[in-house]
């Protein structure tokens, strides 16, 4: 029987401690539901008594039915001098609706001392007061010991007092606090260890980052015998972040063989990863550990020949207990088993005795040499593979393009396109203005092909960078453009490389309207004109 560890997730009030990080309440909202789903136990929304926002999600949070989660409010003991009943902070946790809070006192001597300039046992009554009133008005009461292992380190008498005040006012879990992040997994796991003989209900573990131990500190303090452990979703939290939950579930639940979440759910934590990104606008790591899109990703061929026949072989889990996929990139470290990787991805088979692969893997060498990047650029890619290894389709051909850019008046610019393109045998000549070159290019290009090929409007541009290759050629320096393209459903990127960064992006943009017509080719009914050359929106140049 495997024994419980109970989530508490903060993302909703300590995640939005960090740095860029801010949620509306529509958002926290959301990301409850998502919480719930997957089993969290408990989930943190904020301190009522800080701010109007928090106090209206515990308002709105009430009309939801959740079916695993406890909503709890967060707050601090009673203020120096003043009776717990009439202390606003507490007042307004029992007034948000909540059946469970916490809250957090001192438990470093230095701190009493220094921040709340108050005498140690005054701290203590605080504390004591605080949470005999909370429980009094029958609320389950979690109390967050700041700072205790600082503290421990340096006066053990008086950390151990304050969490013993807690227990005996009725707390019904202590969580240990390494509120600045130094401390480290031995000796996490030896005062966790020493504070279970001396306690007498549940311990529970809330780490910082600042040590990049974090998810370290809270496997330690589980087999230490903590049995809550508080965290957020990717980690997010102030100065380097909490505890991230994304990795402290699985070590716990695939590793250490606790209970965490249903098994069915753990398959859930990719998505709930990118769906938290996604809400809080921030960009995902592709090296986040477990869930990123590089966690299980294969470039060495050495690697990949290997994985091919064992996974395990460098693969820590299965990807696909958490919900993640195995990725097989390509570049001038493959070797034949990623392409054949790769190939069969898109249901098609490459034969190692084929010659055109030994071709196509030195023709990618050299591509990646002159600057290319295949591994973000998989679109680009296969549309190499299957030019190699087809009959391909040629949807259009360019014959030219020209670029104007007009300076009118002081600060007033503007820019127009001219393309020429073959499709079917029909010359095709556009004309578009656009918000710089690569934009009036787009314009145009889209001009001259949504007359043969509609669907083409489905698609649009969603992201455009550049990066210069050599900047000690200044600006004669290649330069590479990636282009992330979308319909609305699913995204693709297209590479180009250039010493001209428009050469670049049109080589980019073409692959990337290309892909999307190959992958829509059963759904294309060409139009044609039958007119020996077609003259669309073009201005007299």
């Amino acid at each position: 029987m495997r024994e419980q560890v109970f989530l508490y997730d903060t993302t909703l009030r300590d995640g939005t401690q960090g740095e860029g990080i801010s949620l509306s309440v529509d958002d926290k909202i959301k990301i409850v539901k998502k919480l719930d789903e997957i089993g969290v136990h408990y989930i943190e929304g904020g301190w009522p008594g800080s701010n109007p926002k928090d106090m209206e999600f515990f308002q709105k949070v009430q009309d939801l039915q959740l079916s695993h989660s406890k909503i709890t409010a967060f707050g601090s003991t009673r203020r120096i001098g003043v009776k717990a009943k009439e202390d606003e902070n507490l007042q307004k946790l029992i007034e948000s609706g909540v059946k469970v809070v916490a809250i957090f006192g001192k438990t470093w001597d230095f701190q009493v001392i220094e921040a709340l300039k108050t005498t140690l046992e005054e701290n203590l009554d605080m504390i004591r007061d605080s949470v005999a009133y909370l429980k009094e008005n029958g609320l389950e009461v979690i109390f967050d010991a700041e700072h205790f292992f600082d503290g421990y380190k340096q006066n053990k008498e008086y950390a151990l007092k304050a969490i013993k005040v807690a227990e005996e006012a009725g707390a019904d879990c202590i969580a240990l606090c390494d509120t600045n992040g130094g401390t480290l997994p031995h000796e996490i796991y030896k005062i966790v260890k020493t504070i279970c003989t001396k306690i007498n209900i549940q311990i529970g573990i809330h780490c910082h980052n600042d040590g990049e131990v974090a998810v370290a500190n809270s496997l330690s303090a589980v087999q230490a015998g903590a049995r809550h452990v508080q965290g957020t979703i990717n980690g997010y939290g102030e100065r380097c972040g909490n505890a991230n939950l994304i990795s402290v579930i699985p070590n716990l639940q695939v590793k250490l063989n606790y209970e965490c979440v249903k098994k069915e759910n753990l398959s859930n934590l990719t998505s709930i990863s990118k769906y938290v990104h996604e809400v809080a606008n921030q960009a995902a790591p592709s090296n986040q550990p477990f869930v990123g899109k590089s966690a299980f990703a294969h470039k060495g061929g050495m690697h990949v020949s290997a994985v091919l026949k064992h996974p395990e072989t460098y693969e820590h889990i299965k990807p696909e207990l958490i919900g993640n996929s195995r990725r097989v990139l390509v570049s001038e470290l493959s070797g034949q088993s990623n392409l054949m990787f790769k190939a069969k991805e898109w249901n098609y088979s490459i034969d190692k005795k084929d010659p055109n692969s030994k071709l196509l893997l030195e023709k990618i060498k050299e591509k990646e040499h002159e600057g290319y990047q295949y591994e973000a650029a998989e679109a680009s890619f296969e549309l190499l593979v299957k030019k190699s290894f087809s009959e391909w389709k040629e949807y259009f051909l360019l014959d030219y393009y020209k670029i104007f850019v007009e300076k009118n008046g002081e600060d007033i610019f503007s820019t127009e396109a001219v393309v020429k393109l073959c499709v079917h045998d029909e010359m095709v000549l556009t004309a578009a203005e656009g918000n710089g070159p690569v934009n009036a290019l787009d314009h145009a290009l889209r001009k001259g092909l949504e007359q043969f090929y509609p669907i083409i409007k489905n698609m649009y541009l969603s992201d455009y960078k550049v990066r210069v290759l050599d900047e000690t050629e200044a600006t004669a320096s290649k330069v590479r453009v990636l282009i992330e393209s979308s319909d609305g459903t699913e995204k693709w990127s297209t590479i180009g490389v250039s010493g001209n960064i428009i050469k670049a992006s049109w080589l980019a943009l073409v692959d990337s309207v290309q892909y999307y017509l190959m992958k829509n080719d059963n759904l294309i009914k060409v139009v044609s004109n039958k007119k020996e050359e077609q003259f669309i929106g073009l201005n007299n140049h």
